[in-house]
């Protein structure tokens, strides 16, 4: 299907007629007319129909003629409509927020098959299965360490979303953990959406101990704009530490508060999960998928071409022919 933006461009089409007719031509005065004894040897030279002069006179008038209409064809905002495409919505808009401070770099946690991983890769691996089962959902993503940035806006583009996940590195944004910044962060940008099914996805492995808000303020606030927490407690528990007097088991997640992913999960009617191997963190995002999300109309979308860069490169293309034309006629001259 063709579609026009703006039809009016048409218009303009008669444009170089109106000047042919409304600029007046040179006066017939026989008084100002210029008497030359040789004008018979300069009328020789003049195009005469059927020479070869006069056709490429012609040819000058039908290619800027030719330019002309294609000027006019791409001012006209040509474009072609392809078929519609249903783009199913839930009215779900889900914000990341994810830990990227220095601990994520500890590896205690395990996968299926036993072998020990980072808590980093971990993350990375899950958050990008759990991306690919997104289906009309609008997701965002906040990385937050000393400070909490915004990494992705919401939007429906989860590659793009996922590409800029994968992007992120340990430690990028500090290696101290402030939580209250990136749920107050995550809070700001969710409230601009009017969905009815809000939630923020809040995975740390550590406490509270930089940024300027707190957690428990900032969990208040998310309750007040209808936004549920589900918080994650990372973390595999305990690890095996080769040290001077031997093998040691030590605790990994000493500095984890449950506490307080707990008290931010109830005051907004989320739900604290505790994920200490691979298993675990799939079951929490398969549970979080579970939310009941609010159905809408569906969207429908047509993809758009627009015809103006063929027609421009092509008047281009005979602005170049009109151009050697002229100057192959003012070297043979």
């Amino acid at each position: 299907m063709i579609n026009i933006e703006y039809p009016w461009f048409f218009a303009l089409t008669i444009l170089p007629l109106m000047v042919y007719w409304i600029v007046p031509r040179a006066s017939s005065d026989k008084q100002l007319a210029l008497k030359t004894p040789f004008f018979t040897q300069i009328k020789s030279q003049l195009p005469t129909v059927g020479s070869s002069n006069f056709k490429r006179a012609n040819y000058f008038k039908y290619l800027l003629a030719a330019i002309w209409a294609l000027l006019i064809v791409s001012g006209t905002g040509l474009q072609w409509m392809g078929k519609p495409i249903n783009l199913p919505q839930s009215g779900r808009d889900l914000m990341m927020a994810i830990d990227l401070s220095g601990s994520m770099a500890i590896e205690d946690m395990k996968k299926a098959d036993g072998k020990a991983e980072s808590r980093f890769d971990l993350v990375m691996r899950v958050a990008n299965e759990f991306l690919d089962t997104r289906k009309g959902d609008r997701v965002g993503l906040v990385l937050f360490g000393t400070k909490a940035y915004l990494q992705t806006p919401l939007s429906f583009d989860i590659p793009t979303v996922k590409k800029m996940l994968n992007d992120a590195s340990i430690a990028l944004p500090g290696p101290q953990t402030a939580i209250g910044d990136a749920i107050g962060l995550s809070v700001k940008k969710l409230k601009q959406y009017p969905s009815d099914s809000k939630a923020l996805i809040l995975l740390t492995d550590g406490e509270n101990n930089a940024g300027t808000l707190q957690p428990l303020q900032a969990a208040e606030i998310a309750k007040q704009n209808g936004i549920k927490v589900y918080t994650i407690g990372l973390g595999g528990g305990q690890m095996v530490m080769k040290t001077a007097f031997g093998q040691r088991l030590v605790n990994t997640s000493e500095d984890l508060d449950t506490d307080a992913l707990q008290q931010i999960a109830t005051m907004t009617g989320g739900k604290f999960f505790r994920a200490q191997n691979s298993s675990d963190l799939q079951k929490v995002y398969e549970a979080i998928d579970k939310m009941e999300p609010v159905e809408s109309d569906k969207k429908v979308v047509r993809p758009v071409t627009y015809i103006y860069p063929w027609t421009m490169g092509l008047a281009l293309l005979l602005s170049f022919l009109l151009s050697a034309i002229w100057l192959q006629r003012r070297r043979a001259s």
